[in-house]
């Protein structure tokens, strides 16, 4: 048998937890001495001990806790609960840490603002690629990596058991959903023929006469600053937005911050009645006469 003390050390918990699991009931002491009141616990008490601390540190309430342990729950269905808790909380903490990044480069915009550099942008027009892609549908745009990531996997996996080897790097492409949302386009150049086959579509991205593109460095949670260095150039240079940039993947390591990837916005010359920059005086003035408007 064990006194408190001793017990606590084995278990790696203190004194105090040891009593309050035994005010409650988790956790009762194997014998109290009816003279001085010692708690005494034995080595096999150790067991739901681990049990305990395992549940309560994977978020279960101590209710719960003394729920699962008093249906006496087998090793290997508690396994299995613990897996599980384990998954969601992983998926969390995931979750978490790319909202954690969304925040952080919003916070880099804000703090850059006045100041974004522009002379990266470079404009081009863009060739016509083939490409074998999935799509799903993201609520909205701080839902992409979520769905995206997982339409990748699917998408390598089902390209090699059909025998196709990508022959060039991955475009992420979208589109605004009709029932809103946006609809993701997860796809890799590769030279095949098209069609459509159990949701795998080889199609050809059509070519883009002008397109504003900059090259990001990070990973996609912390492209931010690079869209909105997008926006700016469209704006100072007289264009307008043609639809959702292209996500070209030019390096895609292990180590998602070392990422670079080109972001390929497609544009147009401002339409009649937009204010429009002159690219020689640097000034905001209408495309046509008063009269004309």
């Amino acid at each position: 048998m064990f006194t408190i003390g001793d017990f606590a050390r084995h278990g790696r918990v203190s004194v105090r937890m040891l009593r309050h699991y035994d005010a409650t009931g988790l956790l009762r002491p194997a014998h109290v001495d009816p003279a001085n009141g010692y708690r005494y616990y034995a080595a096999a008490q150790l067991a739901r001990l681990n049990r305990v601390i395992a549940l309560k540190d994977l978020g279960f309430t101590l209710q719960q806790v003394r729920a699962v342990l008093d249906e006496e729950v087998a090793a290997g269905e508690l396994r299995a609960m613990l897996r599980l808790r384990r998954a969601e909380l992983e998926a969390a903490m995931t979750a978490a840490a790319a909202r954690l990044a969304q925040v952080e480069a919003r916070l880099h915009s804000i703090e850059s603002e006045g100041q974004m550099p522009v002379n990266d942008v470079v404009p081009k027009s863009l060739p016509s690629v083939r490409l074998a892609e999935l799509t799903a549908v993201a609520p909205d745009f701080d839902s992409i990596g979520p769905v995206i990531q997982p339409l990748y996997e699917e998408l390598f996996r089902r390209l090699e058991a059909a025998g196709i080897a990508p022959s060039g790097p991955g475009v992420a492409h979208y589109e605004d959903a009709p029932d809103g949302g946006i609809l993701v386009h997860a796809g890799v150049e590769v030279c095949a023929p098209l069609g459509e086959d159990d949701g795998l579509r080889v199609v050809d991205l059509p070519p883009v006469e002008q397109a504003a593109t900059v090259v990001h460095h990070g990973s996609m949670e912390a492209v931010l600053p690079a869209v909105q260095t997008l926006g700016r150039w469209i704006d100072a240079n007289g264009y307008r937005s043609g639809g959702h940039p292209r996500e070209v993947n030019l390096e895609c390591p292990d180590n998602r911050d070392d990422w670079v990837t080109e972001l390929q916005e497609p544009v147009r010359e401002a339409g009649p009645g937009r204010l429009k920059r002159s690219r020689n005086r640097g000034v905001w003035k209408p495309p046509y006469g008063e009269d004309e408007r």
